[in-house]
């Protein structure tokens, strides 16, 4: 698979269709998956957090979310094609669940999104909703979390939308993933939030030119910036350290000519 690295993360080389259809396939093999959408954010964790990158490692698909790993993979010499956010991904995703007869479970997000949310696509679209599991969800290895996964084990979904955020919702899904199989598990953040209104999107401007986050700063100061102000900065480094290392291991498979 055509993939370029930044420090301990590879993200696939992939335009958004080429990514849904990757996701379509995946489903269709029936054997389960995960998918990922690093960030920044995602890179600088992945220096520190053994887990998380063990999960990456594992990881069926990994999309660039965010223009910041669109500039960083030119200066790596292999530009990825686009963005592809979960935000982005959850809706035509779930369009093409109506189309295909997926059936779709829903995990997280503010208390209200996700039933919101699987309302609208099933009244809409026709979407097949399995489940709901909606408000914050108890990840700890107990009672609370052996239902959950056992109620999703016998729903038997075949796509799985995680919006629990960054770390936990990646760790969840990899910890459990020959459990929640044949499902394919994407970690989606605020995308549920988004859908259902319960929380604004940065404008498109603002999206296209890389500054979501600044926007989600100013909205939730508090919650956001240690991460954004202290931790995000350390992408430079990283990316630094992975500009410095040979070619050959910044990037599998693809043809330099056509990302220029």
């Amino acid at each position: 698979m055509n993939r370029v690295r930044f420090g301990n993360i590879w993200v696939d080389w992939l335009t958004f269709a080429g990514a849904l259809d990757a996701i379509e396939r995946l489903i269709d093999a029936g054997a389960g998956g995960m998918v990922f959408t690093p960030n920044v954010d995602h890179v600088v964790q992945a220096e520190t957090n053994a887990a998380f990158r063990d999960a990456y490692a594992r990881a069926d698909l990994s999309l660039a979310d965010g223009q910041p790993i669109l500039w960083a993979s030119r200066l790596l010499g292999a530009a990825l094609p686009e963005k592809i956010s979960g935000a982005d991904l959850v809706e035509p995703l779930l369009v093409r669940a109506a189309r295909r007869g997926w059936r779709v479970f829903l995990v997280g997000g503010m208390p209200g999104s996700a039933k919101a949310v699987a309302k609208r696509f099933a009244t809409a679209h026709g979407v097949q909703i399995a489940g709901v599991e909606d408000g914050r969800v108890d990840l700890a290895r107990g009672p609370a979390d052996e239902a959950l996964v056992a109620r999703i084990a016998r729903a038997r979904p075949d796509l799985l939308l995680v919006a629990l955020g960054a770390p936990k919702q990646e760790l969840w899904i990899a910890a459990h993933r020959e459990r929640l199989a044949p499902a394919v598990s994407l970690g989606v953040g605020a995308a549920l939030d988004f859908l259902a209104g319960a929380m604004p999107r940065a404008p498109r401007w603002m999206q296209r030119t890389g500054l979501e986050w600044l926007y989600r700063l100013a909205r939730e100061p508090r919650r956001l910036a240690v991460r954004y102000l202290r931790d995000d900065p350390k992408f430079l480094a990283v990316l630094l350290r992975t500009w410095r290392s040979p070619p050959e291991t910044r990037w599998t498979g693809i043809d330099r000519s056509s990302t220029r």
